[in-house]
């Protein structure tokens, strides 16, 4: 796997963790009611751990070189709490399913990236054991 590779799964990750921090705030606007304040609060605090993940992504991306991503990942509207958690829920699979990817990659490396590769991967599976506990507690959230 290439410095180049390793940047450009990177830039995707930063996307779809700045994507997501803004999704999940986003949905914390439209709830109302009284059912839905823990909820509101929660979306809020998910939307802070996908905001540490940016950064992370963001100082791993230049500490090889690269240029961070300003991009955004697309976004999925949602009406109503069961929407939203099921639309967030979705999302935070997909990131863990795309997070196992670049462990693979890192994983067959051979070559460029030697210590960079450990802290590397050590960094994507803490993110990836943060996404599991947002999709577990998403699942709990719907019943």
């Amino acid at each position: 796997m290439t410095r180049r590779k390793v940047i450009d799964l990177l830039n995707t990750a930063l996307e779809l963790e700045h994507s997501a921090r803004i999704q999940y705030l986003s949905h914390a606007e439209t709830l109302f009611g009284l059912d839905s304040e823990p909820i509101i609060v929660r979306l809020k605090e998910i939307a802070g751990d996908e905001l540490k993940h940016e950064e992370m992504f963001r100082e791993q991306i230049g500490a090889l070189g690269g240029v961070p991503s300003m991009k955004l990942a697309p976004t999925l509207q949602a009406d109503g709490i069961k929407k939203v958690l099921e639309v967030n829920l979705k999302g935070e699979t997909d990131a863990i399913d795309f997070y196992r990817k670049i462990l693979e990659e890192i994983r067959n490396s051979k070559d460029e990236l030697k210590y960079e590769d450990l802290r590397l991967e050590h960094q994507v599976r803490h993110v990836i054991m943060d996404e599991m506990e947002h999709a577990q507690e998403l699942k709990l959230l719907l019943g």
